[in-house]
């Protein structure tokens, strides 16, 4: 493995099969991820996943350096990112009935000015929050172990596209040829919307998510639905309509103070340690302004100039409203790079919700370039996390930053058209109407920024849930978990918890199965057989099956624009 991880010159990290298979699976899992963000209202990391992949088709065709398969999976996975930012906040303008005053030029110039943003912050943050800082990057270092340990081959590949295939033609069955029930034990609750939904992906998120987060989940669920909607109105506390509003302004609350409980716990005391760092340390004071090179900051100063003329020029805000969200681009880009650093966790809408409220403060008051701001600002942010993350991976095993940042470049780039793309033919497939809550596409992130903007319809319960939200994540239990139960329709929890109750059912099977042939699997890894271990094996078949439903339903969403468009 040794000759694997040597460290090649950067260009040598970089080849032509490599970037051909990143830009492909770019397309696709930037697609995926718009479908994934707007229907499960939740975006899992697909670090793991493309590490995986990338290594499994640069072994098939004779490439064997750990090096150039990370650089290949950064190609892959930094779309998702893009689309997560995209999909958290612009659905919010259809569902506030605004879709007559956007673009898709205006929705592309904010994929696009975010990328440039994310990009060059990263850049410039790089050498102090990964080479000079302690931060674990907890889904970075999964990776970086992913890539070392794994022996993935011939069956790795079998599984990951056989789950694709099986989850894609049973979705086929259940929405094209209608054979399969779309829901299951459906019970006629007032308010709640109780079943089981015949999701292959919702299990599969479910089953990635695990068992203690889903947990907490299904607690919001159970809390709002049977708690607040069933039980207050039973004890006439309120009717069924007004209780919906306490629970969705609840459930925002819960996730908007989760996303200010990272900043209150993570970000502000690692800040406050850091600005005394840097006061006793000019050298590392002076970190952000060395790059990659000279010629880079003139690069990165270009990036910078493009972004601020299109938060201008194609989406229309004032030059001190550009001035103020470039900045604080900056800011919060940091902020998402601590927290991912330390939890994992990126809440880039709740950043741009945060921008997009200093804005307004300083009297913008058009509602869809509200929209925009936090769409630049979460793009950047969840780019950022993305970003940082690799270069943890790259750090680990010894991939350049240099290579490893152009990678970042050409899949985010590449991102900023598919999720455009993916994310207009969605809307044209289905129509405004079918972004919100119990809509097709629940968007749950991008309906908290829309209620944010037009007005909450429970203000005490949101405040409420604000409060706590910053208290528990502080005390360490996931509100924003807590708040996903809570907003999300019933259907949708009570189906991740399958999926979660699988995971758990396989990780004891797994163990048990281990604990019996653990000779045989030592034999295996000293002699290199294509062995992955059960937590490599479950990622793998949940992510396929992630993938299989997210690419039919963009097929179905792609056919239907076109059968409109030659109809």
């Amino acid at each position: 493995m040794s000759s694997l991880n040597q460290r090649a010159p950067w260009r040598g990290q970089i080849s032509a099969a490599g970037i051909l298979i990143g830009c492909i699976g770019c397309v696709i899992i930037t697609a995926s991820s718009v479908y994934t963000a707007l229907k499960m209202g939740a975006l899992p990391w697909p670090t793991i996943f493309t590490s995986i992949t990338a290594l499994v088709l640069l072994r098939a065709v004779g490439r064997t350096s750990l090096n150039e398969a990370n650089v290949t999976q950064i190609i892959m996975s930094a779309g998702s990112m893009v689309a997560g930012g995209l999909a958290f906040t612009i659905p919010g303008v259809w569902m506030l009935g605004l879709g007559a005053e956007l673009s898709w030029i205006e929705i592309g110039g904010v994929a696009l000015a975010g990328t440039l943003l994310g990009l060059v912050c990263t850049a410039l943050i790089r050498r102090r929050f990964v080479e000079e800082s302690d931060l674990e990057y907890p889904i970075g270092t999964a990776a970086a172990e992913t890539l070392m340990a794994s022996r993935a081959g011939g069956a790795t590949g079998k599984r990951l596209f056989g789950s694709m295939a099986a989850a894609g033609i049973w979705c086929a069955l259940r929405d094209l040829a209608g054979v399969i029930p779309a829901m299951i034990g459906a019970l006629p609750i007032p308010g709640v919307a109780f079943g089981i939904y015949n999701s292959p992906m919702l299990l599969s998120v479910g089953f990635l998510v695990g068992g203690a987060a889903v947990a907490f989940w299904l607690a919001g669920g159970l809390i709002a639905n049977f708690g607040i909607i069933v039980g207050g109105s039973a004890a006439g506390l309120w009717d069924v309509a007004n209780a919906q509003g306490i629970v969705s302004s609840l459930g925002m609350g819960l996730m908007m103070g989760s996303g200010i409980g990272v900043v209150v716990r993570d970000i502000l005391p690692a800040a406050f340690r850091s600005a005394h760092n840097g006061r006793r340390d000019d050298d590392r004071a002076n970190a952000p302004a060395r790059a990659f090179g000279k010629l880079d900051r003139s690069v990165l100063s270009l990036f910078v100039a493009a972004a601020a003329l299109l938060v201008c020029l194609v989406l229309g805000l004032s030059p001190i409203a550009c001035a103020v969200v470039v900045v604080l681009a900056f800011v919060t880009t940091i902020m998402s790079a601590q927290s991912v650093g330390q939890t994992g966790i990126d809440p880039m809408e709740i950043f741009g919700l945060i921008v997009l409220l200093v804005i307004a403060a300083l009297g913008e008051s058009d509602q869809v370039r509200l929209f925009f701001v936090a769409g630049v600002v979460a793009v950047a942010c969840g780019l950022a996390g993305d970003v940082m993350s690799d270069f943890k991976t790259g750090k680990i095993i010894g991939t350049d930053p240099r290579a490893m940042w152009i990678g970042q470049a050409i899949g985010a780039l590449i991102g900023c058209a598919v999720s455009v793309a993916v994310m207009c033919a969605l809307l044209n497939a289905y129509g405004a109407d079918a972004f919100g809550p119990g809509k097709l596409f629940v968007s749950a992130q991008a309906s908290v920024v829309a209620t944010m903007v037009s007005g909450i319809p429970s203000v005490p319960a949101f405040v409420l849930g604000l409060v706590a939200g910053v208290a528990l994540y502080c005390l360490g239990i996931p509100s924003m978990m807590l708040g996903l139960g809570v907003y999300l329709p019933f259907y949708m929890t009570l189906s991740a918890s399958l999926g979660a109750a699988v995971k758990i059912a396989y990780d004891r099977v797994a163990s048990i199965r281990n604990a019996r042939a653990s000779g045989d699997a030592t034999t295996n890894a000293n002699t290199g057989t294509d062995e992955t271990s059960h937590e490599e094996t479950g990622i793998i078949v949940a992510s396929g099956v992630l993938g299989g439903e997210s690419i039919v339903g963009v097929i179905i969403a792609l056919a239907s624009v076109a059968s409109g468009l030659l109809g």
